[in-house]
C-alpha cells in the first residue's frame, strides 16, 4: 500500500497549481479526475483526442497517477465511446485503476448493472479495472446493494470511502463484507453529524482499516481526498492534506 492524493481535493486550482502543491506537501502519487465540467480534465477532451491527454497529465510531475475519477458527461453510446478513450488513455500512461460514480438513488437496479457491465468490459479490453464509490445518495450508499452489484457485474470493484458509512442513511454500517472488494479508497476524517471534520476529530479507524486490508492483500492507494473548508482557508487545508498523509504512512511503517 501507498499514500496519494486526489487532484479533486484541489478543484479549485489548475492542475498544474494542484500537482505543485501536492509535490510540496510530499505526496508522491495523484489520483486524476477526469469529470463532466471538471476543472481539470473533462471526458469530452479525452474523447477529442486522448493523446494531447496524455501530455497534460504530465502537469503531475513527479507523482505517479494511480487512479482516474471519472463523471461521464454524456448518456447513450457517447458515454461509452467516451469511456472507451479514457481506457485507452490510461493504458498508455499505465494507470490501472478508474472510479465512477453510481447511478443516483431510484435508478432500476437492473438498468445500473447492465451499465456497469458495459463500461467494466470496455475497459477490460484495455487491461484496467473498473471500481464504483459507496456514496449517500446513490444506489451504492447501501452496503448491501453495493455487495449485489459486485456480485451481478463480474470483475467490478469498490472505490470504499469509509465516511459514507459513518455518516448518513447508513452511519454505523458493517462494510466489512465489502472489503474483498475494494479496488480503491476515498479517505478523510468524518463524525455520524458531519461528513468532514478535522483529521483526528472524527471516528474513522485508520489503524483497523489498514490492518483490514492488509489481511486481503490490498496493494493499492490509500487515497486522501479533503476538501477546503467553507471559509476557504489555503494554510488549514494544506495542513489537513498533509496531517492525514502522516497519519496514514505512519501505519504502513
Amino acid at each position: 500500500m501507498f499514500v496519494a492524493a486526489t487532484a479533486n481535493s484541489l478543484s479549485h486550482m489548475p492542475l498544474n497549481d494542484a500537482a505543485d502543491l501536492l509535490v510540496h506537501l510530499q505526496f508522491t502519487a495523484v489520483e486524476l479526475d477526469i469529470l463532466k465540467g471538471g476543472p481539470h480534465m473533462t471526458p469530452e477532451m479525452v474523447h477529442a483526442d486522448w493523446q494531447q491527454a496524455s501530455v497534460k497529465c504530465r502537469e503531475t510531475h513527479r507523482m505517479d497517477i494511480c487512479s482516474f475519477l471519472v463523471e461521464l458527461g454524456e448518456t447513450g453510446d457517447l458515454a461509452y465511446q467516451q469511456f472507451h478513450s479514457i481506457c485507452k488513455l490510461a493504458k498508455a500512461i499505465k494507470v490501472h485503476s478508474i472510479t465512477i460514480p453510481s447511478a443516483e438513488l431510484g435508478t432500476p437496479l437492473n438498468e445500473e448493472v447492465e451499465h456497469l457491465r458495459r463500461l467494466v468490459g470496455i475497459a477490460g479490453m484495455e487491461g484496467i479495472r473498473v471500481s464504483t464509490k459507496n456514496e449517500t445518495g446513490k444506489i451504492s450508499q447501501d452496503p448491501d446493494t453495493l455487495k449485489l452489484l459486485c456480485n451481478h457485474v463480474e470483475g467490478l470493484g469498490i472505490t470504499l470511502d469509509p465516511s459514507h458509512f459513518h455518516y448518513g442513511p447508513h452511519a454505523g454500517a458493517d462494510y466489512d463484507p465489502l472489503l474483498p472488494h475494494v479496488y480503491h479508497t476515498h479517505l478523510r476524517d468524518t463524525r455520524k453529524d458531519e461528513l468532514q471534520v478535522r483529521v483526528g476529530q472524527g471516528e474513522i479507524e485508520y489503524g483497523r482499516l489498514v490492518s483490514q486490508l492488509q489481511k486481503i492483500g490490498y496493494d493499492r492507494a490509500l487515497c486522501v481526498d479533503i476538501y477546503p473548508d467553507e471559509d476557504g482557508d489555503a494554510e488549514s487545508h494544506q495542513g489537513e492534506l498533509r496531517k492525514l498523509r502522516l497519519l496514514l504512512e505512519s501505519l504502513l511503517l
